[in-house]
């Protein structure tokens, strides 16, 4: 499979705390692939090198063949790759429809002065944009939510919601920062399955950050850990579920010994 996101001994530093040091790293075309790790390992930190909101102190990041390292977020979103955030940013005050219409402005090429006058381009854009945007909330499962203030949605329903407004930016790549953090099991599952039909059904490959290991052993076709920064384990989540490394990591040096024991 050709490799759709390459990171080549990347680092990120802030003075001398390294958080994320010489990670070599590779997401493989319509794949979905797991970064873990424990707390202040380094992934969100790395999530904000691929789009854009940190340069790299040191490295290159290698997006569908082409150097993305240090382009502004605006650039890397034209590229093809879309991203959720650990901590929901949706715009409260907005409807689900304007949340997801501000993901498609990405796309619009109407001009300011066009939008002004509005042209008859800007009248039809704007009106496919609609159509799109209520498309997607219908797809997640948002359609019946669509001019209620995101604000006042439930807590998972918020989580589809910008989901889909990253759906709308038009992603080839799209990042998911903890996406079943704070789901009890029946709305973990639910998101384990739709991130599984993002995959099949739209052709998008899938890098998740997640602390629930049900989610990533089962989903995850390549997972990679990271710890104090440092990429520590890789492999299938079989694989790495074993390593006494990721163990360590996780649990401290007694699980370890109590486990090869």
């Amino acid at each position: 499979m050709e490799a759709i996101l390459e990171a080549r001994n990347v680092s990120m530093h802030f003075g001398g705390l390294r958080a994320v040091d010489t990670v070599d790293f590779v997401v493989e075309q319509d794949a979905i692939a797991s970064l873990i790790g424990p707390n202040g390992a380094g992934k969100t930190t790395f999530f904000n090198m691929v789009t854009g909101l940190h340069k790299p102190t040191a490295g290159k990041i290698f997006f569908d063949g082409q150097d993305i390292s240090g382009k502004q977020p605006n650039s890397v979103t034209a590229l093809g790759i879309g991203r959720t955030f650990q901590t929901i940013r949706l715009f409260n005050n907005m409807s689900s429809l304007e949340n997801v219409l501000v993901g498609m402005n990405s796309r619009l090429r109407g001009t300011w002065y066009e939008a002004i006058l509005h042209t008859p381009r800007v009248t039809h854009e704007e009106r496919e944009a609609a159509a799109g945007a209520m498309a997607l909330l219908e797809y997640v499962g948002l359609a019946e939510h669509t001019h209620e203030f995101a604000k006042n949605l439930p807590y998972g329903l918020q989580r589809r919601l910008e989901i889909a407004r990253a759906l709308a930016t038009q992603p080839k790549l799209l990042l998911l920062d903890e996406p079943t953090a704070g789901m009890n099991p029946h709305e973990t599952h639910d998101m384990t399955m739709f991130i599984r039909r993002l995959r099949d059904e739209r052709g998008l490959t899938i890098l998740l950050i997640e602390h629930d290991m049900r989610v990533v052993m089962g989903i995850s076709e390549r997972v990679t850990v990271l710890d104090y920064g440092r990429k520590i384990a890789e492999g299938t989540a079989a694989e790495v579920q074993k390593d006494v490394r990721v163990i360590e990591a996780y649990l401290g040096r007694r699980a370890v010994e109590a486990f090869t024991q």
